[in-house]
């Protein structure tokens, strides 16, 4: 059983830095999550500096710690996980860092490990999308965001962070009547630049009408749109409202404060989630790191649903042994 340093016992300026304090290992025994990065920034289109979004997150998280009092959960007692280390990348070079997201997450999916992954721009998510098709088949998506990420290309290139959604249904990598979109406001190009997204099949809940129907319905559509379906979790620290995560690259104002941030992932719990990313998260721009605190608390989260889901298998198991 893989857990965290105590950190009163182990000050949490001592160690080399990983998510949370949990132990660098690259294994596939005996866990039931990884955190790891994918430090990639050469497709974005504005601000760049996101490779250095993992280790920023990194030494952030070492404040949290294993009791989750919101979820009423020890995530220790009832799942193992490491920190998992950085996917090597290829600067300059989308298509090649995707073959190395795929080589590094397919011996994770074969375990049924649930890899939560720390970008880098949003286009990693496209390796991470194929890698999980090969183990899955097409997924659900529940993608919470500001932008869409849709578009077909920037600047004639078909592989920037603007376009992952886009390839991944050419690609046949999405359950498109599962998958969902929540969050996308600001200035665009025109209006098909949301219902682009709506052709090619995903549901998408703008924040305006996220603020018209609220936070409860957003999660009852949600849950009914992705059902039962192996789901997986893209999540743009961009989605959150600037005044609370000013560290990332296009920010767009009037999204939610960083306490409807975390409760937009607790609201996931009861989908069948096989996997995360959370990306965009840009250290220069961060003001007195308040981006890296909520990404880290936005990942904590995460790993908490691994661990809900993890204890709700083992009490399941345990009343079919005591009926039998």
């Amino acid at each position: 059983m893989y857990k965290p340093k105590d950190s009163s016992q182990s000050p949490r300026f001592c160690g080399v830095r990983t998510f949370m304090r949990l132990e660098n290992i690259k294994t596939t025994d005996n866990v039931d999550f990884v955190v790891l990065g994918v430090p990639f920034d050469t497709a974005a289109s504005n601000r760049t500096g996101q490779r250095y979004g993992p280790q920023h997150i990194r030494n952030f998280s070492v404040l949290l710690r294993p009791y989750n009092p919101d979820m009423d959960i020890n995530i220790f007692e009832y799942c193992s996980g490491v920190d998992y280390g950085d996917i090597d990348v290829i600067p300059g070079n989308a298509l090649r860092t995707y073959d190395n997201i795929v080589k590094e997450l397919l011996p994770l999916l074969e375990k049924n490990i649930v890899p939560i992954i720390m970008g880098g721009d949003h286009s990693i998510t496209l390796g991470n999308l194929r890698a999980f098709y090969k183990h899955y088949g097409p997924v659900a998506l529940v993608h919470f965001d500001s932008h869409g990420d849709t578009w077909d290309h920037y600047y004639g290139e078909k592989y920037m962070h603007g376009t992952p959604f886009r390839r991944a249904v050419e690609e046949g990598l999405l359950d498109v009547d599962h998958s969902i979109q929540i969050g996308m406001r600001g200035p665009l190009y025109s209006a098909d630049d949301i219902e682009d997204a709506r052709r090619l099949g995903f549901e998408v809940i703008t924040m305006k009408e996220v603020r018209q129907i609220g936070f409860s319905e957003v999660m009852k559509r949600i849950h009914k749109r992705v059902g039962d379906k192996p789901v997986f979790v893209s999540y743009d620290i961009d989605f959150v409202d600037p005044a609370f995560a000013p560290g990332t690259g296009t920010p767009e104002v009037g999204g939610p404060t960083s306490y409807e941030a975390l409760e937009y992932v607790r609201g996931l719990d009861g989908l069948n989630i096989v996997g995360f990313d959370l990306v965009e998260v840009l250290p220069a721009y961060d003001s007195g790191e308040i981006t890296a605190v909520l990404a880290s608390a936005i990942i904590y989260e995460m790993i908490t649903l691994v661990a809900l889901k993890k204890r709700r298998s083992l009490q399941k198991n345990l009343s079919a042994t005591t009926t039998q």
